[in-house]
């Protein structure tokens, strides 16, 4: 039962040219930081051996801040989970979830990445063996230690700065070099969202919907394992009726 479980290769894209938020949002100029490479183009997802590798395609990579990573324009969130349990809060980037909630929490930077997974009936998210990550080309290549399986995933990707406590730059109304400027105090946090095809604007409704798997497998395998031993009984029961005393 095991390969119902076994995720297979998923790929989604992202529109290019669209990490401004709601298209308003004015990016810091100190240091610069162009839009292409807080752009996500794409993401792909794939078991890796006992692993998840995750492949973050962005506009171009830059790197600022001169990171040892070689990348610092950007901090990208990973949240992977499925239709039961989970965080419905994306942690601290002012989004909830829709489709259900997040189980791991991916954060890339090219500082230092984190994995934490929320524990068996909720409560704080606990940390796991940091992701390694690479670039390759205009992607980030990361490897971490999720189980292959079939997920949901909310990806985003925001603006890096090291004057913050989490490395991220959060949107405010005040114009300044090194500010990220929006329309209003409380806006979303992330300049970029992988966005599912016809799903409305996170930017104004406060949810993101998930890209892949949004149903759980655990829960159709048991269901059909449960049938498959009803089955089993009737056709027992057949055999010996035929057979007789």
């Amino acid at each position: 039962m095991l390969t119902l479980l076994t995720a297979a290769l998923l790929s989604f894209s992202d529109p290019a040219g669209d990490a401004r938020g709601d298209g308003g949002y004015v990016l810091p100029t100190r240091p610069a930081v162009s839009e292409d490479a807080l752009d996500l183009r794409s993401f792909q997802a794939a078991p890796q051996g006992a692993g998840m590798r995750f492949t973050v395609g962005l506009g171009r990579i830059e790197n600022p801040w001169d990171a040892p990573g070689g990348f610092s324009a950007g901090v990208t969130d990973i949240f992977v989970g499925s239709s039961l349990g989970g965080q419905r809060t994306l942690d601290g980037l002012r989004l909830n979830t829709s489709g259900g909630g997040w189980d791991y929490h991916l954060r890339v930077t090219g500082f230092g990445s984190t994995l934490e997974q929320v524990p068996e009936g909720g409560g704080t998210p606990l940390p796991l063996p940091a992701p390694t990550v690479r670039v390759e080309g205009t992607s980030l290549v990361v490897d971490a230690a999720i189980p292959p399986g079939e997920y949901a995933y909310w990806v985003t990707s925001s603006v890096y700065s090291p004057l913050t406590a989490d490395g991220v730059l959060r949107p405010g109304t005040t114009p300044g070099p090194t500010n990220l400027q929006a329309g209003r105090a409380d806006a979303p946090v992330p300049v970029d969202v992988l966005l599912p095809s016809g799903e409305g604007s996170p930017y104004t409704q406060g949810t993101l919907a998930p890209v892949g798997q949004t149903r759980d497998h655990r829960t159709l395998v048991l269901v059909a394992l449960g049938g498959l031993g009803l089955l089993l009984v009737v056709v027992a029961t057949v055999i010996l009726w035929r057979r007789g005393p």
